[in-house]
């Protein structure tokens, strides 16, 4: 798992693997996951599930694929976006953070990052096994972040993979350490890049791609529920951000990619979309205040 770098993996016995059917129903794990987050106490040394949740055979449905194409503008090509193995995987991660035993309160949590490697193009009709574990926890400044691993096998191969790190935001000790951070994606912030685009972000957003990608967050679905995490407004899907630039520069079909989601997007809006050609990417608001994502990708040798 070099090539996607999980920042926040830990140490000790790897996780035990249990064999699903088919792949967990969303709406009863949301639910299961918000009537757990009250009584969460996170802390980074907390415990965390050791369980790969598998799926030995998942295809992605072409109706729903065409909506998430649409969505973020992706092109109809004939394989799957970089992005929606990620989606794919999503029922995975929630069964694992909407558990008993996984200690960070599942209502409010933030996707902070995501590194993702694809070895090869994943066609859009083929069957793949589907693996997801978390790596662990690791003190962020403004609370403390886990690690979830999302693996994509075709023929027992490794074809895509990706780290993503979410944040439950709460009280830290003084001096309590700051995230880690990719150095191309770090790059991106220090310089600033030209704008390439200005797209409008209509106030539904949030609750059109959450009915894709099944991600629900109540942050994104309206402004009373994101004002209960202390948001302003709903705030559109980090996922969204990433897909959407994504698509708008193109990835080559083996490729490196890492995203930072470093200040919500606030719905509805207008942001920026910069690139320049090498790669680095960003958005930022559309008086360039702010920062919201900044990314890069690397073409893979092969």
């Amino acid at each position: 798992m070099t090539g996607t770098d999980p920042r926040r993996s830990t140490s000790g016995p790897a996780p035990t693997p249990v064999v699903l059917g088919r792949p967990p129903a969303l709406a009863p794990l949301l639910l299961r996951g918000a009537l757990r987050s009250p009584l969460r106490r996170p802390r980074p040394d907390a415990p965390c599930p050791r369980t790969r949740l598998v799926l030995p055979s998942v295809r992605a449905d072409t109706a729903r694929l065409a909506a998430y194409r649409s969505i973020c503008g992706f092109p109809e090509d004939g394989t799957l976006p970089v992005t929606y193995p990620h989606v794919l995987g999503f029922p995975l991660a929630m069964r694992l953070m909407s558990g008993r035993d996984f200690p960070l309160p599942l209502l409010g949590l933030v996707h902070t990052s995501i590194g993702i490697t694809r070895h090869a193009a994943l066609p859009a009709t083929d069957a793949y096994e589907l693996a997801v574990h978390v790596a662990g926890l690791a003190p962020h400044r403004r609370g403390t972040e886990a690690t979830v691993v999302t693996e994509l096998r075709a023929d027992g191969t490794v074809v895509w993979e990706s780290a993503s790190t979410y944040l439950a935001r709460h009280r830290t000790p003084d001096g309590a350490a700051p995230a880690a951070g990719g150095s191309g994606a770090h790059s991106a912030a220090r310089t600033p890049l030209p704008e390439v685009d200005r797209w409008t972000l209509p106030g539904d957003l949030g609750r059109r791609y959450g009915a894709v990608s099944g991600d629900r967050n109540p942050i994104h679905l309206h402004p009373l529920t994101a004002r209960l995490f202390g948001f302003p407004r709903a705030i559109a899907h980090g996922m969204w951000t990433a897909a959407r630039c994504l698509a708008a520069q193109g990835t080559p079909e083996a490729a490196d990619v890492r995203v930072e989601f470093k200040a919500p997007v606030l719905l509805p809006g207008t942001v920026v979309h910069a690139a320049d050609g090498t790669g680095r990417f960003a958005l930022r608001s559309a008086d360039a205040s702010r920062t919201h994502v900044v990314g890069e990708v690397r073409e893979l040798s092969v």
